[in-house]
């Protein structure tokens, strides 16, 4: 298959994942934004390491992906405590991290 089908579905993941970033006001909304996004870079880094024929990226995809998965658990149980704390998942009702 050619390569530019792979970078035209990653530009479209990567632009509908800032879209959501910048729109959304839901913060798990924004978590799967961030991942859209991550996912979208890891398939243009495996697009481009296939065309040249790189097996190192492959790894650095595959440990990308371990770390976003860490991170979108961490993100995620830190946004089950403030949504327990203040009872909404809006970004703009958050006021717990002012001083």
């Amino acid at each position: 298959m050619d390569p530019k089908a792979y970078l035209t579905v990653a530009a479209i993941l990567f632009v509908l994942g800032v879209e959501g970033f910048l729109l959304r006001r839901n913060m798990i909304i924004i978590l799967m934004s961030v991942e859209l996004m991550l996912n979208a870079v890891n398939l243009t880094l495996v697009t481009f390491a296939r065309m040249n024929l790189d097996m190192d990226a492959h790894v650095v995809a595959f440990f990308a992906m371990a770390l976003a998965a860490a991170e979108s658990s961490v993100g995620l149980a830190i946004v089950i405590a403030v949504f327990r704390l203040k009872r909404t998942a809006n970004v703009d009702d958050m006021s717990i991290m002012k001083g």
